[in-house]
């Protein structure tokens, strides 16, 4: 009898393995995983393959002209101010997702662990309308509120401060970045802030560690992979934002996106901002797959 049972309990463990490896592709999610392949396919693929071509291009009276000319690559990146020019967008999309995050992590932090069911749903409802609205209407109603005789300079001459200068600079870019990223930045850690084990904070302060240490040694790496994603959002949006470095940032200095439109304006050159937009698709690319591996990384099993 007891040999019976092992045999059985031996039968069960093998099952397992041999439906595993004769498994047939799911017929359920082939159904489904194939429209969002061709939609992929023809929305993505086909007009980043279509942009690349383009790059080789040539304008010639105004015209495009199909070829496979290397001049504009040339063209573009023997020019000092196209390689401060991507330094510049990249460092101001760092800082906004950057800046972002910081300024997100209370308000996540304070729904996840302090607010009450219904405020949670009420703030989450406050989150999600902005998205309802133009964000063009969004940024240009800042312009009424940090210009030079606008809303808050006018509550600080009241106290005797001021005027500072908040519009057509660095700052008045990043008031149009976090416009946009904000909200999402706070609804992602939010997310991910929920879904902490509770137990591993009680846990935290049994062993006698204070709030702020449990914060940056439980609640940060737990909640690791929303951070990171929401950072990351944060850049990816800012990185191509035209809006808020010309509504806001006075186009000076220009970004890549604005250098994509002074670009096509002269001369109706869509190789060389073909070139620019290649870069930019590319070192998103780069952004989001190094974020995904610190986000989703396997850790080194340890010996």
């Amino acid at each position: 009898r007891s040999l019976l049972c092992a045999l059985m309990a031996s039968s069960d463990r093998i099952a397992p393995v041999v439906t595993t490896a004769r498994r047939k592709p799911d017929s359920y999610a082939l159904f489904w995983g194939v429209p969002l392949a061709a939609w992929q396919a023809v929305f993505f693929l086909a007009p980043l393959a279509f942009l690349v071509v383009m790059t080789f291009w040539t304008v010639k009276s105004f015209r495009l002209s199909p070829d496979f000319d290397t001049v504009n690559w040339v063209n573009m990146f023997s020019k000092s101010y196209v390689i401060d020019t991507y330094f510049r967008t990249l460092w101001y999309g760092v800082l906004a997702a950057i800046v972002c995050s910081i300024v997100a992590f209370p308000a996540s932090y304070a729904l996840a662990f302090k607010a009450s069911p219904v405020v949670q749903r009420i703030a989450l409802f406050l989150l999600i309308t902005p998205f309802f609205t133009s964000y063009l209407v969004r940024v240009y109603s800042w312009q009424t509120v940090i210009s030079d005789k606008g809303l808050l300079n006018g509550v600080f001459a009241l106290v005797g401060l001021g005027p500072f200068e908040m519009l057509n600079n660095l700052f008045g870019t990043m008031v149009g970045y976090l416009t946009l990223t904000l909200p999402l930045v706070i609804l992602l850690q939010f997310f991910s802030m929920s879904n902490v084990d509770k137990n591993l904070i009680e846990a935290a302060h049994n062993l006698g560690c204070g709030r702020l240490r449990t914060v940056f040694m439980v609640i940060v790496p737990s909640a690791k992979i929303g951070i990171i994603l929401a950072g990351t959002f944060a850049f990816i949006l800012c990185f191509g934002d035209v809006v808020s470095p010309v509504s806001l940032g006075g186009s000076k200095p220009p970004t890549l996106s604005i250098l994509i439109v002074d670009t096509v304006k002269q001369g109706n050159n869509w190789p060389r901002a073909a070139v620019v937009a290649v870069v930019m698709v590319l070192t998103l690319i780069v952004v989001a797959f190094t974020a995904l591996y610190f986000a989703y990384g396997v850790r080194k099993a340890k010996t």
